[in-house]
């Protein structure tokens, strides 16, 4: 059974950091994507950032240079550190594993204060 468990979200003041986790269960290996997405009230779940099995990593150019991806494969665990928050980063963050089905964990909640 795959499952993915996101930790870490929280309120922070603009200019903010926070370090979002995601543990993996039932998965075996690491040649996979991970990534974490957001979703902003009522809009449409959009990707942040991404890294593959090998440690490729792709941003969204909103967050470059404020957000780093990372993971743990001994762990089957994926990071996301994001400093300098800003208001418009607020959203519940998911993360996601691409195995032949995309998979999804319940979200944490991410706020931004001004």
């Amino acid at each position: 059974q795959v499952q993915l468990v996101e930790s870490g979200g929280g309120l922070v003041q603009s200019g903010g950091s926070l370090r979002l986790s995601c543990a993996a269960s039932g998965i075996i290996g690491s040649f996979y994507t991970m990534g974490w997405y957001r979703q902003f009230p009522g809009k449409q779940r959009e990707p942040v950032a991404t890294i593959t099995g090998g440690g490729l990593t792709n941003y969204a150019d909103s967050v470059k240079g404020r957000f780093t991806i990372s993971r743990d494969n001994a762990k089957n665990t994926v990071y996301l550190q994001m400093n300098m928050l800003k208001p418009e980063d607020t959203a519940v963050y998911y993360c996601n594993i691409q195995l032949r089905y995309n998979y999804w964990g319940p979200g944490t909640q991410v706020t931004v204060s001004s």
